[in-house]
């Protein structure tokens, strides 16, 4: 491999001939073999770096035009595309385990811009901290590529995923709008439901879940950026963060703000705690409803059988024939991640020491694996589960006649100790709760054929 000397405030250092990297970004690579080739910075963060030093070279276009020339804009400009574009992802190698405030990765941001724009200016023209960094600082463009990021990947994966798993049920709710089963609490008999009474409270969960999102999106909206080093606002032209916030809505077609109170926007990490926490609660309400499909289709005889799904794949290496609801384990496996990723993402967020957090990078990696599980697991499990689920009416409409919890219909006639007699009976002798009903003298067969009515008591 060929080389070319870097360097920085530190000395020299050797950086591999054909990356757009600097000193800095290989000082980081070298220091931190940690995670190396797989647990590097998320492209989110990579692609959202490119937007915001693009809007932050416009703001200096307008404020500080004595120093970002305009042609030292049009090149960094060019350059900021094409790494919000991703054609410059093989130049940022670096690892999330690196300093707790990013500020490597902003770097490797800088170096890869300047140098890109000097070849694309044909001379040596712009300077990673002077130019591309220019009324910035690693604490206020970090936070600020973190919630350009995770607004991202709410906005444009998650909800969309939301939406698409939500039509799916909405469909199989109303095809299944007829069908009476019988429900269950404790994982045990309860009285009647309809099928699509059930399918609604997946539904409604999911759409809670939609709504607790949008509600996180506000507050990560509004961007660090403009607070510099601590939070004052140190070498940043008067207006700044604002005219940022304007250029960074532009080109995401998001609608951002300047942050109000800059020294929380750099040492506080709640907006993220409470955006991860929808997440957190999305991930709970997929364990639960793929628990519940799958309980439902356990099977296909010993089990209850109620439904069936799609059959993928073998599911046996040894038993011939064997199907399981792999779908469903994916998704509970992916929101236990998720679990996990919220337990981290609140501790690193506790540690906002003084006037910077310094657990960015980690907070960020999870949040962003959160928002990418969950959206792919829905789709996947929308595609190759939940579309093709369909109700076993006739082991439905089984389990309902053996239910003994049906005996809830008969609590006003012949009251709860009554009630509760016949259920015992009924399962005791393995009898219908007709017959334990009217073997106890409680009520005559005529008066409780016409009182005893299930589809009523959904």
């Amino acid at each position: 491999m060929n080389y070319r000397i870097e360097h920085d405030s530190m000395g020299e250092v050797k950086v591999p001939e054909d990356k757009y990297w600097g000193a800095q970004t290989q000082r980081s690579k070298d220091n931190f073999p940690i995670g190396t080739g797989i647990e590097t910075m998320p492209m989110e963060i990579i692609r959202a770096f490119g937007i915001l030093k693009k809007a932050a070279a416009q703001a200096n276009r307008k404020l500080c035009g004595d120093r970002m020339t305009g042609e030292k804009y049009e090149v960094i400009s060019k350059a900021c595309d094409e790494v919000s574009d991703g054609k410059l992802d093989a130049h940022f190698p670096l690892v999330v385990w690196q300093t707790g405030s990013g500020t490597q990765s902003n770097m490797n941001a800088n170096e890869v811009i300047a140098n890109r724009a000097n070849e694309l200016a044909k001379k040596k023209l712009c300077h990673p901290n002077d130019d591309v960094n220019m009324s910035q600082s690693s604490n206020d463009t970090f936070p600020t590529a973190m919630h350009i990021a995770a607004v991202t990947a709410v906005e444009d994966r998650v909800i969309p995923a939301i939406d698409a798993l939500t039509d799916s049920l909405k469909r199989i709710e109303k095809e299944n709008e007829g069908i009476v089963k019988s429900g269950r609490t404790h994982l045990q008999d309860a009285t009647p439901i309809k099928f699509s009474q059930e399918i609604s409270g997946w539904r409604s969960s999911l759409e809670k879940d939609k709504n607790l999102l949008e509600l996180a999106l506000s507050p990560l909206k509004e961007l660090a950026l403009g607070g510099t080093a601590v939070g004052t606002g140190l070498n940043a032209p008067e207006g700044f963060g604002t005219e940022v916030a304007k250029a960074v809505s532009a080109l995401t077609g998001k609608s951002f703000i300047t942050a109000e109170n800059k020294f929380h926007a750099l040492t506080s990490k709640d907006e993220i705690v409470f955006a991860h926490g929808a997440l957190k609660a999305l991930a709970a309400d997929l364990m639960k409803i793929a628990n519940d499909i799958r309980w439902l289709a356990s099977g296909p005889r010993l089990g209850l059988g109620e439904i069936k799904i799609p059959e993928n794949e073998p599911g046996s290496s040894i038993m011939p024939g064997k199907v399981n609801p792999t779908q469903c384990e994916a998704v509970t496996m992916v929101a236990v991640q998720v679990m996990g990723n919220d337990a981290a993402v609140g501790f690193a967020a506790s540690q906002g020491n003084f006037e910077l957090n310094v657990f960015m990078p980690v907070i960020i990696y999870n949040f962003l694996q959160s928002a990418r599980l969950l959206s792919e697991a829905m789709l996947s499990f929308n595609k190759n589960c939940v579309s093709g689920i369909t109700a076993n009416r006739e082991k439905m409409r089984f389990n309902l006649d053996n239910s003994l919890m049906l005996v809830t219909a008969l609590n006003p006639y012949i009251g709860y100790e009554n009630a509760a007699k016949t259920a015992k009976k009924a399962y005791a002798e393995g009898i219908s709760l007709k017959e334990a009903c009217t073997q106890l003298g409680f009520l005559s067969s005529e008066e409780f054929d016409r009182v005893f009515k299930p589809e009523e008591m959904v």
